[in-house]
């Protein structure tokens, strides 16, 4: 007797936007990426080792596209990629840019830091 095997197709997960960039650092990224004439590059987002409070978070322009096990997003228009062991640190975190009286720059809000310093660039989570 012959049992029919079932094959099951897994379903691709539909992932929320991990890390989100508001429409002001959206527009300050483009600017910068014409700028250099890389408009049609990315935004890398990471988290590494160090800073007053045990992690920073990082900014770079991404030419290459993702490399092996990166997350990429899109949000306002502004390619993301982030890295597997960032990711678990940044999920939900919203990039921003704030142009103050003294000065203006990137910052990112961070649901998962259980602290952070004076200067807002390194975290605890």
């Amino acid at each position: 007797m012959q049992t029919e095997t079932q094959t099951t197709t897994p379903v691709a997960d539909v992932l929320p936007a991990f890390i989100t960039v508001t429409e002001a650092a959206a527009t300050k990224i483009k600017e910068l990426l014409a700028e250099e004439g890389k408009a049609e590059s990315g935004l890398r987002v990471f988290v590494q080792g160090g800073g007053c409070s045990g992690f920073q978070y990082g900014l770079m322009i991404e030419e290459a596209g993702a490399g092996v096990g990166d997350q990429s997003f899109e949000s306002n228009g502004v390619k993301l990629f982030v890295d597997p062991v960032s990711i678990s640190y940044l999920k939900g975190a919203e990039v921003d840019f704030v142009d103050t009286i003294t000065g203006g720059g990137f910052t990112i809000k961070n649901p998962n830091a259980t602290s952070t310093c004076g200067c807002g660039q390194s975290f605890n989570a």
